[in-house]
């Protein structure tokens, strides 16, 4: 047996075994999202690409716990960041939507047919590796949240509990199904917008100042946490997942060749897609924008400038919702950690099976991806674990932001080479101003991550 057959049987082995266990429960729970509301749901979202879900899992439990502690530690200081990094991401995002689109294959499969091998290994071991600490953090956050509500509750079994319900919805219910209804929950970020118009003391020619005038200081900390912002804005999982959703859906249209994907092109599509693309991000960044202002006025001017629990965080709300801040922040941070992990899981596995040529995709029923699935629980089992070796829910959001960061250059880089690669991407290929917003972004990237790193040895 080859190396590749070993790893895909230990890849597959999860999967294998829950089919086995549980294939009566799966024609029970395909029976109820059949019917009910759940349709009368996706009437409703049909107009929601995958431009639009990219950038609502943006603002996963990581993106909050970032920008509260932004604001808290340093106010309106590094507010232009929500603004800055905009059309970076946006640019970014569209270029692997536009790779998806014109290639008619996933963003791993581009790389392995234009890069050495090594360099797709490295990216997919990175990836795993990140998302499943990523997943891990979510994880932990979405139960301390809930102890907000029940102090009785047990952490460990909040975990479990939210582990398992995850990942049988990645499993049993098509993403786009089930997410439209935690879409619902996600739509809670926006009460830091309303925050933010009932704040008497909120000096909005201050905040409007801020928001276009660059500053920073080069302390140790705020490198740490700028690179954790461009980390949770600009993140790696949201390149592979942009892509590959971008492929599923013409798929689920019946474009089930490349030929057939590559061919169906056109400019109506892309302008579709770009128009889906930059609103998913400007919904993203916005949120970014009024979480770290309304922290600034809240905890910030109180004094409260680290935030070392989930308590510390929902004090923001307070302003809007009196004692009921932690229920509305409970839900906001549960809403999103369950919109991202699929995203986490779910990016890790596709570049993991398009290394090895696997069948994947979340359209497929659990017995025709077995090793696609299997990737997806492996990353959520390891991400249960790290529950469970003492760092706080709350810095772990901080470092696995810091993480994706620090990775995010070494996959930017064969992207922007990719899309503007006449010969790969024909008339689509990136235009020039594009090509330069994509290496900007890289050399910010790379200067962050370096920064952060070198900032730990002096």
């Amino acid at each position: 047996m080859n190396n590749d057959n070993l790893i895909k049987k230990v890849a597959q082995s999860p999967a294998i075994a829950l089919e086995k266990t549980i294939s009566t429960s799966q024609q029970v729970t395909q029976k109820i999202v059949d019917n009910g509301p759940i349709k009368t749901a996706k009437n409703f979202w049909n107009g929601l690409g995958p431009g639009v879900v990219t950038g609502a899992s943006d603002d996963d439990p990581a993106g909050i716990a970032t920008y509260s502690q932004t604001g808290a530690q340093y106010g309106f200081q590094l507010l232009w960041l929500s603004a800055f990094t905009f059309p970076l991401m946006a640019v970014i995002q569209e270029m692997c939507a536009r790779i998806g689109m014109v290639t008619g294959r996933g963003l791993a499969s581009n790389i392995r047919n234009h890069f050495p091998k090594w360099l797709i290994y490295i990216t997919a071991l990175l990836l795993l590796l990140a998302n499943s600490f990523n997943i891990g953090a979510n994880l932990g956050a979405m139960a301390r949240v809930t102890q907000l509500l029940r102090p009785e509750l047990n952490f460990a079994v909040m975990v479990v509990i939210f582990t398992v319900l995850t990942l049988l919805l990645q499993i049993f219910l098509p993403y786009q199904k089930y997410a439209q209804y935690l879409k619902y929950l996600a739509l809670v970020l926006l009460t830091y917008i309303i925050t933010a118009f009932i704040i008497k003391d909120f000096d909005w020619g201050l905040v409007l100042r801020s928001a276009v005038t660059p500053s920073f200081n080069f302390t140790r900390e705020q490198i740490f946490l700028i690179c954790a912002i461009l980390g949770t804005t600009i993140s790696p999982y949201l390149f592979f997942w942009q892509t590959s959703q971008e492929i599923e859906e013409k798929i689920l249209e019946g474009q089930t060749t490349i030929k057939l994907r590559e061919d169906a092109v056109d400019n109506k599509q892309i302008g579709k897609m770009r128009t889906d693309v930059w609103s998913g991000m400007f919904f993203s960044n916005l949120v970014m924008f009024f979480i770290i202002a309304v922290c600034a006025v809240t905890l910030y001017s109180a004094g409260i400038t680290n935030i070392e629990t989930a308590a510390d965080a929902a004090a923001a709300l307070k302003p809007l919702a009196g004692e009921n801040a932690a229920l509305l922040f409970a839900l906001g941070i549960v809403g999103t950690g369950m919109l991202a992990i699929p995203v986490l899981a779910g990016s890790a596995s596709y570049a993991v099976s398009e290394v090895f040529g696997w069948k994947e995709g979340l359209y497929l029923h659990l017995k025709n991806a077995y090793a696609f699935y299997g990737v997806i629980m492996i990353a959520m089992l390891v991400g249960l674990g790290m529950n469970f070796v003492g760092i706080p829910p709350i810095k772990a959001l901080i470092y696995s932001a810091v993480l994706n960061g620090l990775i995010a250059p070494i996959i930017l880089i064969p992207i922007v080479l990719i899309s503007s690669n006449k010969k790969i991407m024909g008339e689509r290929a990136n235009h020039p101003f594009t090509a330069i917003i994509g290496w900007i972004t890289v050399i910010l990237m790379v200067l962050a991550g370096v920064a952060t790193i070198v900032s730990f040895f002096i």
